[in-house]
C-alpha cells in the first residue's frame, strides 16, 4: 500500500496554504490551542477538537453489508480505520463529513472525522477523531439531508424531522423537531431555509420552502411530475422530473424555481432519477438507461446524452474534466462531455461487474474530488484511486481485508 503524499501539486498546494492564510488572517493553528479560546480571541474557522489543513482531507467510508464489516480509509495517511461491525446494512450515503448507513432497523450515524467548510473566497479543511454519533429512527428507505446547520430525516411516510447539526458534530443525536405534515420526497436544507415537495392527490408535486421550523415561506411557482432524485449545487437545488430537472435558487432572500427541460419525451426508464456529481460542481450525471448517461449543466441550464456502453456506473468533476463511466466489460471508459466521444479506456479492473449490475450485490460506484476518482472493487477487496485528467491511470490501489461493495467519500 502506498502513502499519499502530495496528491495535490506543490504549487496548489503553497497557494492554498497562502490564501488559507490570508483570507483568515491572525489565526492560530487549531493544533496548537488545547483548550478553546476566549470569544474574543477565537479565531476565524477555528473548530474545538479538529486540526486544521491547507489541503483536503479525504476518507472513504466502506463497508460490507454481508458482514456487516466496516472500514475508514484515510486517503492521506494510507491508514485504514476498523469500525465495529453492524450487520443489515442496505445503503451509505453521505454529506460530507457523517456516514449515514441504512438498514431496516434504523440509520446507523459514523462521523469520519473529515470535512470541509467553504467561505466562498476561501475553504477550511478539518480533521478529527472518527466516532459513533447513534442510530436515527427509520427503516429502509429513509432519506437524510444536512447542511452547516440541520439534518433532516425524512420517513418514506413523508413525516420529517430536524436534528441540530451541532449536537451531531459532538457525537450525539438531539431532540429532532418533528416538521407539520408529509412531504413527496426528502426535505432539502439550502440557503439557511429547507426545500420541500408537497403533493395534493394524483396532482403534480410542488415545491415549498420552509423556515427551519417548518413554517412555510415561499411557494415558487413550480411543478413536478413524479419527483425523484435531488442534488445540492452552487446554483441552487435540483430536483428530478419526469420532464426533467426544477431547479430551485436564492437570491438575497428571495426563492425562484425554474425548469430544465429535456426538451424531448423521455421515457421513464431512462429518465435521471440519482444525480451523481463532485460536491462544489454544478455539473451532473445521472444514467440514461441501461447504455446512456445523463449530464446536466446546471450553470447552462442543459441536458446533454452521452451514448455508451452498458453503464454500472459513472461521475464527473466537471469544469472540463471528462465522464467517467465504469462499463460492464469491467473497464473505466473516460467520454469528452461536449462532444460524446470516447477518449479513453482501462485495462479490466473489475471481474464481478456483471453479477454486481444485476442487484445480487451492490454495485461498484466512483466517488469524485478535486484531483481523484475512488472506484471500489468488491469481488477484489480493494479501492482504486484514479487520476481522471491523465487518460484514467491508476494512481494508487488499496488492499483490503473486506468486500467495500458499499463507498462514500468525505472530506471533501
Amino acid at each position: 500500500m502506498f502513502v499519499r503524499r502530495n496528491v495535490t501539486p506543490l504549487v496548489p498546494a503553497l497557494l492554498s496554504a497562502v490564501l488559507l492564510t490570508a483570507g483568515c488572517a491572525g489565526q492560530e493553528d487549531a493544533k496548537s490551542s488545547p483548550k478553546r479560546p476566549s470569544s474574543s480571541a477565537t479565531p476565524h474557522g477555528y473548530v474545538e477538537g479538529a486540526s486544521e489543513a491547507a489541503e483536503q482531507q479525504s476518507r472513504l467510508l466502506l463497508s460490507d453489508p454481508g458482514t456487516g464489516d466496516t472500514r475508514v480509509l484515510d486517503l492521506i495517511t494510507g491508514k485504514i480505520h476498523d469500525i465495529a461491525r453492524k450487520a443489515g446494512t442496505t445503503g451509505l450515503t453521505t454529506d460530507g463529513r457523517f456516514g449515514y448507513f441504512h438498514g431496516a432497523d434504523g440509520t446507523r450515524v459514523l462521523d469520519s472525522g473529515a470535512w470541509m467548510v467553504d467561505h466562498g473566497d476561501h475553504v477550511h479543511y478539518y480533521s478529527a477523531k472518527i466516532q459513533e454519533a447513534g442510530v436515527l429512527p427509520g427503516g429502509t428507505g429513509t432519506s437524510v439531508r444536512s447542511d452547516a446547520g440541520v439534518t433532516v430525516v425524512t420517513a418514506t411516510d413523508g413525516k420529517a424531522g430536524v436534528y441540530p447539526r451541532a449536537d451531531l458534530e459532538k457525537g450525539a443525536l438531539g431532540a429532532p423537531d418533528q416538521l407539520p405534515g408529509t412531504y413527496a420526497g426528502p426535505v432539502v436544507p439550502y440557503a439557511e431555509h429547507m426545500v420541500a415537495l408537497t403533493r395534493d392527490g394524483d396532482a403534480p408535486a410542488e415545491v415549498v420552502v420552509l423556515d427551519r421550523s417548518g413554517k412555510r415561506v415561499a411557494t415558487p411557482e413550480s411543478a413536478c411530475e413524479d419527483p425523484k432524485g435531488d442534488a445540492v449545487t452552487r446554483r441552487g437545488v435540483v430536483l428530478g422530473c419526469a420532464d426533467g430537472a426544477l431547479l430551485l435558487h436564492e437570491d438575497d432572500g428571495t426563492f425562484t424555481a425554474e425548469k430544465i427541460p429535456y426538451g424531448a419525451d423521455v421515457p421513464k426508464t431512462e429518465r435521471a432519477t440519482e444525480f451523481r456529481h463532485r460536491p462544489g460542481s454544478t455539473t451532473l450525471t445521472a444514467p440514461a438507461g441501461k447504455d446512456a448517461v445523463w449530464v446536466l449543466d446546471v450553470t447552462e441550464r442543459a441536458w446533454t446524452r452521452v451514448e455508451t456502453g452498458p453503464v454500472v456506473a459513472a461521475n464527473t468533476a466537471g469544469e472540463g474534466s471528462p465522464l467517467v463511466v465504469l462499463e460492464n466489460d469491467g473497464a473505466l471508459h473516460g467520454y469528452d462531455i461536449s462532444t460524446g466521444e470516447e477518449t479513453t479506456v482501462t485495462e479490466r479492473l473489475l471481474t464481478d461487474v456483471p453479477e454486481a449490475a444485476t442487484g445480487e450485490a451492490a454495485a461498484p460506484v466512483i466517488e469524485v474530488d478535486r484531483s481523484r476518482a475512488y472506484l471500489n472493487d468488491p469481488a477484489g477487496r480493494r479501492v482504486f484511486e484514479i487520476d481522471y485528467n491523465d487518460n484514467l491511470r491508476v494512481a494508487r490501489k488499496f488492499d483490503l481485508d473486506v468486500r467495500p461493495s458499499l463507498m462514500v467519500e468525505t472530506g471533501r
